[in-house]
């Protein structure tokens, strides 16, 4: 799930995949605004067929994060 979630925000900026780390923060690291951030969710929703609650994902501030949230709405 971590690769895919990766190639998805390289979608969205400008980034080498190897420079995405866990730790990585959206905006501060990776340059999302919020419009982009908003968008990649709803291709994650797509990607790995999860429904988002958007009010809880926008407060994930890192890859790691998100990921975990996206893991655990996958089970």
């Amino acid at each position: 799930m971590f690769e895919k979630l990766k190639d998805m925000i390289c979608q969205y900026v400008e980034i080498d995949p190897e420079e995405i780390e866990e730790d990585s923060r959206f905006s501060e690291d990776l340059g999302f605004n919020s419009y982009d951030f908003i968008s990649m969710l709803g291709d994650a929703e797509d990607a790995f067929a999860i429904e988002i609650e958007e009010a809880i994902a926008v407060k994930k501030k890192t890859v790691g994060e998100l990921l975990a949230y996206f893991e655990e709405m996958a089970t």
